[in-house]
Formats: C-alpha cells, structure tokens, sequence
C-alpha cells in the first residue's frame, strides 16, 4: 500500500473545514494512519517548502504556513498519491474543477487550504518530516474487501 502526506492548511483549519475534507477522503476509500492538529514552527516549514527558498513568495509562504494551527495526515491506500492529488484538484482556483476541494473550497491560490503530496519520493520525506514513526499506525479495516477487489482464486 502506497501511504501520502497531507496537510489541512491553517485557511481551512480556520473555516472549519477539517472534517469535510478526512470526510472526503474516508468516503473515497482512503485510509487514515496518522494524523496530529499543530504548529508548524518556522524550522520545520523551511524545511518542508526547501524546494521553494529563494524565489519571491517564499517568506510569505512561511508566514502563512505558521500562522495557525494545521492538520498533518498520513494515508494510505493502493495508488494513493494520484488519488488524493486528483480530490484535491489543481492549486488555481480557476483550473480546480468542481467537485475537488480546492474546486469546491477555494478562491485563491495564496489561501488553498490543502497540501498533498505529488511523489511517493515526496510522501516519504514528508512524512519523516511531521511524524515519528510511532505515530504512524498500522491497522486494518473491516471494509477493506469493500473497497479493493480481492484476488482471484483460480
């Protein structure tokens, strides 16, 4: 099973939109591993957005991300990556399409309420990034022949 990072910005921890968005996500089949509300403190998000220093939003995409309080995710699922990048839908609001939470959710691109990640390599240093690997939990669901086809006997 595939596993992805994402992250409930501090936008919509503030517009309470938290349970609409894991609601979504556990509608759709995806399971839920680890997840923790905090503050992402300024270390961390240089960290996380190191791909982005240096150009002209980086500074305040630190402010923003350390704002407020946000939602860290682990999921896991067959294929996971694309499926919730697909949820999630394109980071402007005009190529969001309805239906995606930024489609749904979001007006502008500085205020899109939701990260994911885009590539297992990504997923990976992300998630070691926000979680202990404690605090990642392995379990398994009832529901799961309900969700994925079983394998075929012969």
């Amino acid at each position: 099973m595939e596993k992805s990072f994402v992250m409930v910005k501090p936008d919509g921890v503030q517009r309470e939109l938290v349970g609409e968005i894991i609601g979504r996500f556990e509608k759709k089949g995806v399971k839920v591993i680890g997840l923790k509300l905090m503050v992402i403190s300024e270390e961390l998000a240089r960290k996380h957005y190191a791909v982005h220093e240096g150009k002209s939003f980086f500074e305040e995409l630190i402010k923003f991300i350390t704002s407020g309080p946000v939602v860290a995710m682990v999921m896991e699922g067959e294929g996971v990556i694309g499926v919730i990048r697909k949820m999630v839908g394109a980071t402007k609001p005009g190529d969001a399409d309805p239906g995606t939470i930024r489609g749904d959710f979001v007006l502008d691109a500085g205020q899109n309420i939701i990260h994911a990640s885009d590539s297992k390599e990504n997923a990976e240093r992300e998630i070691d990034l926000f979680f202990a690997k404690e605090e990642i939990i392995e379990y398994s669901l009832a529901v799961r022949p309900w969700i994925y086809s079983l394998p075929k006997i012969d």
